[in-house]
């Protein structure tokens, strides 16, 4: 578990590949890794990775055919600048909000533009995760907690401050830049339960429909 408030940018500095899937090196720069032992989790630009090995300036991480499949970390590359954050212990602040850096999707940078001393970036989600995403509600982007500031079908606007352009790796991004994204944990649990009794159903990860609420006691009669 995450809290989507990055603490370093650290840098890949070796992909070796493993019988069709990835073996990661990464180098953690000004993050200590004095409380991290093998098993641990970091969340690598927004994916919750186990640490399995610790040469002592950075960790090793296998990434699984899932993770490449669905995230941006198959188009890393040797000296590629990553987000991170150690996993959240009990008596952290929750300074963002609930991260549990299992990617939903890749999203892409539409187009950014200087506001004031921020940077507006517009950014487009995948179809199917549009309905995740609110006006004020909290997402991830690379690891990120950011608040959505508008909605318009898939795409999405964010207001990036000078300190998160500064400490994280937004300041990379161009239009057309690939990010992942992660929604809010609470919303896709809502969905599900919304489903109530037909989630145990082939084919419940379809569309709510008015007669799926209505079945399971959501809508009045």
């Amino acid at each position: 578990m995450f809290t989507g408030i990055i603490q370093a940018i650290g840098e890949v500095t070796a992909m070796q590949s493993r019988g069709g899937d990835l073996r990661l090196r990464v180098n953690t720069g000004k993050l200590s890794l004095d409380d991290v032992g093998l098993g641990d989790s970091i969340c690598t630009n927004g994916v919750c990775l186990t640490v399995i090995e610790l040469p002592g300036d950075g960790y090793w991480a296998d990434v699984s055919v899932e993770t490449l499949n669905f995230t941006t970390l198959g188009k890393l590359e040797s000296g590629s600048r990553v987000n991170l954050e150690k996993a959240l212990t009990a008596t952290d602040r929750l300074g963002g909000h609930i991260v549990s850096g299992h990617v939903d999707g890749v999203g892409e940078v539409v187009s950014l533009e200087e506001d004031a001393r921020s940077i507006r970036f517009v950014l487009r989600a995948p179809d199917a995760l549009a309905k995740y995403i609110a006006h004020k509600g909290s997402i991830c982007i690379d690891g990120t907690s950011l608040t959505v500031n508008a909605v318009s079908g898939a795409e999405f606007e964010l207001n990036i401050i000078p300190q998160t352009m500064a400490e994280t790796v937004f300041g990379q991004y161009r239009p057309g830049s690939k990010v992942n994204l992660e929604v809010d944990v609470i919303a896709r649990y809502l969905e599900r339960l919304m489903q109530g009794d037909n989630a145990a159903s082939s084919g419940a990860n379809a569309e709510l429909s008015m007669s799926t609420l209505a079945e399971s006691g959501y809508l009045g009669h």
